[in-house]
């Protein structure tokens, strides 16, 4: 099995539903687009990645939403070294249809507090449904390394939530260890890198803002 020396996830640049929440009352969550600064922040991730990817191959998947298409395209990769797919299974969390914004502040909030691995939006996703559709995309993954071909670069574009997901599901992190940490931020991304035993690791953890606390715990 050839397993990619790397595995990147990107975070999309700053949309026009992270200035503005009120948009989501006009414009679908998946049509939003990338702010100036959005773009900004995916160019500048782009510097980087091209700098670590160097003259290697790369297989990409592309959450089918707009900001993160947008930011894919200002990476700038070099076309000739990429082999880019739309997966759908890296969407956003789903909260709903047309959104009322009072209303999904009081869902987050709600959220907040039941928890954002097993809270579920009304007519939309728990953070657990996300889990088990990356889990199906991860199988999916696996499948792939057995290519002789495949590249030693594997590079996600998609959401910060799902970024988390993706981590929680590659390394057997508990619910209580996913829900102490934060996003990463607009444009950030994080690699996993394989080392000599065989193992990923990745560069940089996630930001905790809190410490977990085991669900077998009594009190």
């Amino acid at each position: 099995m050839a397993r990619p020396r790397r595995i990147v996830l990107v975070r999309h640049g700053e949309s026009e539903g992270n200035a503005d929440d009120t948009v989501y009352e006009r414009e679908p969550d998946h049509a939003l687009r990338l702010t100036g600064q959005g773009r900004e922040q995916a160019a500048e991730a782009g510097v980087r990645l091209r700098e670590l990817f160097g003259d290697e191959a790369i297989s990409a998947y592309v959450s089918p939403y707009r900001r993160t298409l947008q930011t894919f395209r200002e990476l700038r990769l070099d076309p000739a070294r990429v082999r880019m797919r739309e997966e759908p299974r890296l969407r956003e969390q789903d909260w709903g249809n047309w959104q009322d914004r009072d209303d999904v502040r009081l869902q987050k909030a709600y959220r907040d507090a039941y928890g954002h691995f097993f809270y579920r939006f009304a007519q939309g996703e728990s953070g657990a449904d996300v889990y088990d559709r990356v889990g199906s995309f991860l199988e999916s993954l696996y499948r792939s390394f057995e290519a002789p071909d495949h590249p030693p670069n594997v590079l996600l574009v998609t959401h910060g939530l799902t970024m988390r997901l993706f981590c929680m599901r590659w390394f057997h992190w508990s619910v209580a260890e996913f829900e102490a940490l934060s996003n990463p931020g607009n444009g950030e991304f994080r690699v996993l890198v394989l080392g000599p035993d065989g193992r990923y690791r990745m560069d940089r953890p996630f930001e905790r803002w809190t410490t977990p606390e085991p669900y077998d715990l009594d009190g």
